[in-house]
């Protein structure tokens, strides 16, 4: 009879003991699962899709919103058009001399058999350039022109402030009589020049007359020839 007993109480204890190692089993089991499952959902944060590349989709619309945002360089938010000096500064563009930029004056000179000399400044406030070229000089009606007493053009000349230049006409290089009487010249910054200006120069004889180029001293405009 208590044999009988203590067998049942042995089974009774098996069969709780692998209920409890069964029940162990499943516990450790779930564990190492949800263990998994949170690491798998860490590696890969919320809202960065990965694509199949292997880069997020988040990091490629930073990189994208980054490179729009950038500011553009000469265009909008340059510092303008222009000749760049180098400190932030335009230099004015300076202009070729017109017969209206200057003041006119003539001196009659008896050197060389008597010359006219034409002396030019630039008008107050005006800066501009003398060509390197004879000065257009005409005389009379019929718009009779010196020709060059030099063989070879001058320098170009800045005229600005007090700076002065110079130019001789010898009305007459001819021996004889001939020739016509006139009291003004005409005087112009090469053929183009839209405003020439009529100079007083008293009575004149002119025949074959020539003009010397621009000079900065009078004594290197005396018309030789």
């Amino acid at each position: 009879m208590f044999g009988n007993r203590r067998k049942a109480l042995l089974v009774s204890v098996a069969l709780v003991g692998g209920a409890m190692l069964m029940t162990a089993c499943q516990d450790s089991d779930a564990a190492t699962d949800t263990g998994a499952a949170q690491g798998s959902s860490s590696a890969t944060p919320a809202g960065d899709a990965v694509t199949p590349s292997g880069s997020s989709t988040a990091g490629g619309d930073q990189g994208t919103g980054k490179g729009s945002d950038a500011p553009g360089k000469g265009t909008a938010d340059g510092a303008g058009s222009g000749v760049d000096t180098g400190n932030g500064k335009r230099e004015p563009v300076e202009q070729g001399c017109g017969a209206n930029d200057i003041s006119w004056s003539t001196r009659s000179e008896t050197q060389a058999g008597g010359y006219i000399l034409i002396i030019a400044k630039a008008k107050p406030g005006i800066t501009c350039y003398l060509p390197a070229a004879l000065p257009t000089v005409a005389f009379g009606s019929d718009g009779t022109q010196a020709g060059p007493a030099e063989q070879a053009v001058g320098e170009q000349i800045k005229l600005s402030g007090s700076t002065t230049a110079y130019a001789g006409v010898n009305p007459k290089t001819t021996n004889g009589n001939g020739g016509k009487e006139l009291d003004s010249i005409i005087v112009a910054i090469g053929d183009d020049d839209p405003n020439p200006v009529s100079l007083p120069v008293g009575t004149i004889t002119v025949d074959r007359p020539i003009v010397t180029n621009w000079h900065t001293a009078p004594e290197d405009a005396v018309p030789f020839g």
